[in-house]
Formats: C-alpha cells, structure tokens, sequence
C-alpha cells in the first residue's frame, strides 16, 4: 500500500494545490487529537523597530482570505500590528507530530465581522473586553474587579452589550504556508506553499 503522495511525501501532506484545503484538513485532525485549544497558534509581531514578540492566541476563523484572530487593539499586539502589519502563526500539535507556520500580512477585519463573532461569546467575555486595559500595568487585582463590576452594572442587559471600539479581529492573508511533519532521526518531511506574483501558489519541497 503507498504510504507517499506524488512528492514522495507522508501522504498526510495529501496531493492539494490550495493550502487551505490541506490546513482544513490537519486542523480536522487536530481537533480530534489535542486534549486543549487545537485552534492555539503562536503569533509572532514585531515593532517597527523589528523587535519582536511572540504570544498564544486562538484562530477563530479561516477560509481562502486568511486566519482570524481577536484582541484588544490597544494591546502591545495591536499596538504593534498598526506599526507593522507583518506577522507570522505557528501551529504545533504534539499530538500529530506535525506543524503549519504562515508568514503573511494582517488587516483589521470589517465592523460586521468582529461584531459577530463578538456577541456569540460568553457575557462574561464581552464584559471583559471592555474591562481589561490589556497590555497595560495593573496596580492591583482589586481594580481590574471593580472595573468588571462597573461595566456588569453599565450593561445589565446580557442580550445587549455593545462591542468595544477598541476590540476587533485581525486577519493574516498568507504569502507562505508550510506544512511540517516530524520524521525519524529529525529527518522532517516539509512541503512550503508560495504565493507568487500572479496569486497562483506554488509547492516546494525543503530540506529538514
């Protein structure tokens, strides 16, 4: 039975010429493998001095335009994606032994979207949003609560709280997205998709 794709790849890597379809399905797998947050990506930022900075999030979308995530546009994050917007995701799954790291570029998503996404969360979650100054130092714990407090009593309606000015997604639109698979002996097996200039995206094997 071949255990190989026409790259001579696991076939895993399957025989895709649109990396979205090939991450949609790693990241079917990957659901139903990982105990917690199948969807946690680090994301990588920089200043527009280059210094860089990486942190956890989670994708809570995806399709052929990019991969969403939402923070506080105040944050150190979004402070620095306004500076500069390009920025790189890397999943790693222990579970499937496998990675996908995209490079590309982030844009704020459009008012309908993050306001969607915004009222499906938990009450607790919208409140918070306007609660927490991310990024910023926090003197005590004591005033992060009473802040929470204050805007539970500001918006009592759990229907009906307003999504904060302040808060919205990022989409990362990808110029590379590369697949990584653990081998034996660190011999990886790894296929990079490229966007080239015509917006066709083409495939190149790389050494581990």
């Amino acid at each position: 039975m071949n255990q190989k794709n026409t790259l001579g790849l696991n076939k895993c890597f399957l025989d895709l010429e649109n990396p979205f379809e090939l991450f949609e399905n790693w990241f079917e797998e990957a659901k139903k493998k990982e105990i917690n947050d199948p969807n946690a990506l680090a994301l990588g930022t920089s200043s527009k001095d280059g210094v860089p900075s990486v942190r956890m999030v989670l994708l809570k979308d995806f399709d052929n335009d990019g991969f969403i995530f939402y923070t506080n546009l105040n944050s150190q994050k979004g402070n620095e994606i306004k500076e500069n917007p390009n920025a790189t995701m890397c999943f790693h799954w222990k579970s499937l032994l496998r990675q996908i790291r995209i490079v590309g570029k982030l844009k704020q998503v459009d008012d309908e979207i993050a306001d969607a996404y915004y009222n499906s969360r938990a009450y607790e979650s919208r409140i918070g949003a306007w609660a927490s100054r991310q990024s910023t130092v926090l003197e005590k714990r004591d005033d992060l609560i009473k802040r929470i407090e204050d805007f539970k009593k500001k918006f009592k309606d759990q229907e009906n709280v307003p999504r904060p000015k302040h808060w919205s997604g990022w989409n990362l639109k990808p110029s590379s997205i590369e697949f990584w698979l653990d081998g034996d002996n660190r011999i990886h097996e790894r296929l990079k998709y490229i966007l080239d200039e015509n917006n066709n995206w083409i495939k190149k094997l790389l050494n581990p």
